[in-house]
């Protein structure tokens, strides 16, 4: 059964899109089936893969009953590589999921809305019984709302990327506090901190070190190893339609996220 991995942080801009993106590419190189499930209305991860945006081709239609997941699923370029793309109306599958929980909250009905986000977990029961992937990477919408916790309901576990900037742990408590709370209520009891990453290191300044170290301090063990550097190839890539490992294999963006790539492997248990 593949590993569901939610890449998450509430704030934007920490380089959790490209994470997904880049991640997926080097697992795909190195042998691993990957699901890319794109969940933010932005459509990053789409458009970072070379994939044109299409109606009806996100998980919307799925979350109102039209479609099953497996039937949004597209093969993409990049070896190994699976992709649901999002389109812009994911941000009407948020709305859909407050005004449902809105509707039943304290009625009789609650339990039903509870249920309710449990649809993307539901919705790939039949994807993950099945052998055809090693690993679901599901990139998050930049914030807690509903949407980012029906994934997490859905997902095996949460890989944290964290931007080498200040107040590093500003943004990662709020999830980790949400992801204790769905443990200690039984709503996902397995659910477990695969890691965190930190991106956009610069090694020219003391600030990136200090972030580093105070993460590790907090974090220990559960902190990548590898770094991600802030390089202009790793933010050209997107524009291009490829992961930098194939916009320019030899960068050092992409030996980072190989690297972090085997790491993952290991965390997960599948070397």
């Amino acid at each position: 059964m593949p590993r569901v991995i939610a890449i998450a942080n509430q704030k934007g801009g920490v380089g959790k899109t490209t994470t997904a993106v880049n991640l997926s590419a080097c697992l795909g190189t190195i042998g691993k089936r990957v699901l890319l499930i794109d969940m933010d209305a932005q459509a990053n991860c789409t458009s970072g893969l070379g994939h044109e945006k299409t109606p009806n081709a996100s998980l919307y239609p799925v979350l109102l009953g039209e479609r099953k997941l497996e039937n949004q699923i597209v093969k993409t370029e990049f070896e190994g590589i699976s992709l649901i793309p999002s389109e812009f109306d994911l941000c009407a599958a948020e709305v859909e999921l407050a005004r449902l929980s809105f509707e039943t909250a304290g009625t009789k009905s609650q339990k039903k809305s509870d249920r309710h986000l449990t649809w993307l977990k539901d919705a790939l029961a039949p994807v993950t019984k099945r052998d055809d992937y090693d690993v679901i990477l599901i990139d998050c919408p930049p914030s807690l709302g509903k949407l980012t916790l029906s994934v997490l309901i859905a997902a095996d576990g949460i890989l944290i990327p964290l931007q080498c900037e200040y107040y590093p742990l500003e943004g990662i408590s709020s999830i980790t506090d949400l992801m204790d709370q769905l443990k200690t209520s039984g709503v996902n009891k397995g659910l477990e901190l695969i890691g965190v990453l930190m991106t956009m290191f610069d090694s020219r300044t003391n600030l990136s070190r200090l972030v580093v170290g105070e993460v590790r301090e907090h974090f220990g063990d559960k902190v990548f190893r590898t770094v991600i550097p802030r390089a202009t190839r790793v933010a050209e890539a997107p524009s291009h339609g490829k992961p930098i490992l194939h916009y320019d294999p030899y960068s050092a963006g992409s030996a980072s996220y190989e690297v972090a790539a085997l790491e993952l492997v290991k965390r997960l248990g599948l070397d």
